[in-house]
C-alpha cells in the first residue's frame, strides 16, 4: 500500500470521527439551546416571548438562548435566617398596609422584591431589565408576578381615567407577585429540593409563618374594594 494511500485512508478515519463526535454533541446541545429545551427552561417565559416577537419563534429563542447564556451559571446567594425573618416581616408589614393604602403597598412590595434579588446575587434593582432577565432564568414560573407588580406600582401615566390600578387589580397582582417572593426568601435546601433537571434555579418552595397573607387581605377588606 503507498504512502499516498495510507495518508487518505488516515485522513478519512479522522473526518469520519469529527463527524460522528458531532452528530453526538449536537442532539445535546438543541437540547438546550433549542425550542424545545428552551420551552422546558423558560416555560410561560417562552410562550411571551413568541407573543412578543409576534408568533416568531425563532427570534424568542434566540432572546431566550441569549438570557440562558448571560445568566444560566449565575449562583444565587444564601440568606441568613436572620435575613429571612426580616424579609419575611417587611411583606407581612407590606399586605397589611393593603387595607388601608393598596398603592402604597404595592409600591413598598415592589421594591423589597427587587432588594431581595439583589441580595441573592441577581442585578440590583436599578437595572430592572437586567434583573428581570436574570430572574426569569431562575424564577421563569413566577416572574410575571413581578413584571405585573412593578408596572402596577409606576405612577399613574398620563391621560389614564384616574390615574390608578383598580383595588381590586392591585390586590391580584400582590398576590400573584409574592410567589416569587416565597422562592426568593426560601431556605438554599428548600430551593434545591424544589429544582427541576433544566432549571437549577427554579423552586417549588414556599415559605411558612409570617409571609403568609393577613385575614382581611384574603377576604378583600382594602379601602376601595
Amino acid at each position: 500500500m503507498s504512502t499516498g494511500l495510507i495518508i487518505a485512508l488516515i485522513v478519512i478515519v479522522i473526518v469520519a470521527a469529527v463527524v460522528a463526535g458531532s452528530a453526538a454533541v449536537a442532539p445535546r446541545t438543541r437540547g438546550v439551546w433549542g425550542g424545545r429545551g428552551l420551552r422546558r427552561r423558560f416555560g410561560p417565559e417562552y410562550e411571551r416571548a413568541v407573543t412578543r416577537h409576534d408568533g416568531d419563534a425563532k427570534a424568542a429563542e434566540r432572546e431566550l438562548a441569549e438570557r440562558l447564556k448571560k445568566y444560566g451559571s449565575l449562583r444565587e446567594q444564601p440568606l441568613e435566617p436572620a435575613e429571612r425573618e426580616r424579609y419575611a416581616a417587611r411583606w407581612t408589614a407590606a399586605q397589611e398596609r393593603f387595607v388601608d393604602s393598596p398603592r402604597d403597598a404595592v409600591a413598598e412590595a415592589d421594591r423589597l422584591l427587587a432588594e431581595l434579588a439583589g441580595a441573592r446575587g441577581f442585578p440590583d434593582g436599578g437595572r430592572y431589565e437586567e434583573q428581570l432577565d436574570a430572574l426569569s432564568v431562575h424564577h421563569a414560573d413566577h416572574v410575571q408576578g413581578y413584571r405585573r407588580l412593578h408596572r402596577a406600582a409606576q405612577p399613574p401615566a398620563a391621560g389614564d381615567d384616574d390615574g390608578r390600578t383598580g383595588t381590586e387589580e392591585m390586590r391580584k397582582v400582590l398576590l400573584e407577585a409574592r410567589a416569587l417572593f416565597e422562592d426568593l426568601v426560601a431556605p438554599a435546601s428548600r430551593q434545591r429540593a424544589g429544582a427541576g433537571a433544566d432549571g437549577p434555579g427554579q423552586t417549588a418552595g414556599r415559605t411558612e409563618g409570617p409571609s403568609r397573607l393577613p385575614w382581611g387581605f384574603h377576604r378583600q377588606h382594602a379601602k376601595g374594594s
